[in-house]
């Protein structure tokens, strides 16, 4: 009996959305759980936190090395072995007995999803052409704005229906169908040009990396100039200064940093950092205005919240149509002076706000921002060899963490600065509205830093991305892009 067949587009387009669902709602699943854990374990605020940290230094440390070990060891043995593990570690992190457990276990998971996003990537861009890539990444956006949107308001769910454990659990099933439609479906591909193991550049990038991740996700609330924030800080720039060197000189490097001479894939790396550093510092910034300037409860907050994922998903169908025609440059620079103005608006909004129009204005920031995800992506490989594609993958990846925790680092300090609490005649603490309009503005910042940058896109060198030739729609064959 034959055996169904399912064409390869189709199947890396379902695992690959169902594990890159999975790993980027579990960066905001967990916030909510995080008062449960602290009466659960009777431990500090620090202590609970490094649930969160654990999960993000290990995702920063393992994203370099994904690229190799996935042209090394193939990338469907390499995504499925990180599915399995990422499984494991969140039935490991329900079943936790003491909250060193839980985070050995979170440690385990970041290892898994720093393999997942960067691999897929590279898996993606190998099946399709050039010429289809703005429609995969429009199937990418999907996961990457929905899942941190759904993450706060299913956790919360969770958490109060059933137990804190649940907010692992959910992970498990999805995992597992994953695993197994990929098991069957999935092709095999490795780089026979892979080359020997980068020791150095693995170490280097590690701690470098690693140690910037804690310094930025700490650094608001520990103090900048506390001697662990800035210790780490220093450290972690000396070895990545050190990798750089390293890597230019290595014949065989894991991070390969040659890419950079790209101009494209340069520019849309530096554009993905700011766009997203002020994306994603506003994401973390409109919910804790919500609840703690306006008092709404964790669920509201998520569902004025979530208005953004719907205008990225509704917008990047009107982008994949003007794309081929106008090129990623005008609609970049557009949709960041879209994103620009919104969240100056976000800095006028105040205690009397109708939730409508903050609704509103998160719908357009996320609409504007469908313009730069997916004409950046797209454009960013454009003339990337399918050789390199898993360490350019890998690299666009580290941008993007590293662009996050940017922002949040940033906007956290803002408020911390000039203080999210004033006392009132009464003698009464109020909250500071001047510290969160001067976030939002420094996060409107970034997106015009974001759009200034996007003017250096040249059209031209993303040609190959935009050509009108022959169509290969999602279940029709055709032949694998080497």
């Amino acid at each position: 009996m034959t055996r169904f067949r399912i064409e390869p587009k189709i199947a890396v387009c379902i695992v690959f959305v169902a594990a890159l669902f999975m790993s980027i709602m579990d960066t905001t699943i967990v916030n909510v759980a995080l008062p449960t854990l602290h009466r659960q374990f009777t431990a500090s605020s620090a202590a609970v936190n490094a649930v969160v940290t654990a999960y993000l230094i290990s995702l920063a440390v393992s994203i370099p090395a994904s690229g190799w070990v996935g042209d090394r060891w193939g990338t469907k043995r390499t995504f499925l072995s990180a599915l399995v593990i990422f499984s494991v570690a969140s039935a490991l992190c329900g079943l936790a007995s003491s909250l060193t457990t839980l985070i050995a276990a979170r440690v385990f998971q970041g290892i898994a999803a720093g393999m997942l996003t960067p691999v897929g990537t590279a898996m993606l861009f190998r099946t399709f052409p050039p010429e289809e890539r703005v429609r995969v990444t429009r199937i990418l956006i999907i996961p990457t704005v929905i899942a941190p949107a759904v993450g706060p308001v299913l956790g919360g769910w969770l958490v109060d229906q059933f137990s804190w454990r649940w907010v692992f659990f959910v992970n498990v099933p999805i995992g597992l169908a994953a695993f197994l439609f990929g098991l069957i479906w999935l092709r095999e591909h490795r780089e026979p040009t892979a080359g020997r193991f980068d020791v150095a550049g693995f170490l280097l990038a590690g701690i470098g990396f690693g140690l910037v991740m804690y310094a930025l996700t700490e650094g608001a609330a520990n103090g900048w100039t506390s001697l662990g924030i800035l210790s780490a800080a220093i450290l972690g720039l000396v070895a990545l200064s050190a990798l750089i060197v390293v890597e230019l000189r290595s014949a065989e490097p894991m991070i390969d940093l040659r890419l950079m001479g790209n101009r494209l894939f340069r520019t849309a790396n530096l554009v993905s950092l700011f766009s997203s550093a002020g994306f994603l510092g506003v994401l973390f910034l409109v919910p804790l205005f919500l609840q703690e300037v306006l008092k709404v409860s964790a669920l509201t907050s998520g569902l004025t919240t979530f208005p953004e994922a719907i205008g990225v998903v509704l917008s990047s169908q009107i982008v994949a149509r003007l794309y081929p025609r106008i090129g990623p440059r005008r609609l970049m620079v557009g949709g960041l002076l879209g994103v620009t103005l919104t969240l100056t608006l976000l800095s006028l909004i105040g205690l009397t706000t109708n939730l409508w129009i903050i609704r509103a204005l998160m719908f357009f920031t996320g609409a504007g921002m469908a313009y730069v995800f997916l004409s950046g992506q797209t454009a960013a490989f454009a003339n990337i060899p399918s050789a390199a594609t898993g360490r350019a993958s890998a690299l666009y990846n580290a941008q993007n963490q590293l662009g996050s925790a940017l922002g949040v680092a940033l906007l956290s300090t803002v408020l911390a600065a000039i203080g999210t609490t004033r006392i009132d005649a009464s003698g009464l603490a109020q909250p500071n509205l001047s510290a969160y309009h001067a976030a939002f503005l420094a996060a409107a910042t970034l997106a015009l830093i974001g759009a200034l940058l996007s003017l250096a896109i040249s059209d031209r060198d993303a040609e190959a991305t935009m050509r009108s030739g022959k169509s290969y729609p999602i279940g029709e064959a055709m032949p694998i892009a080497e």
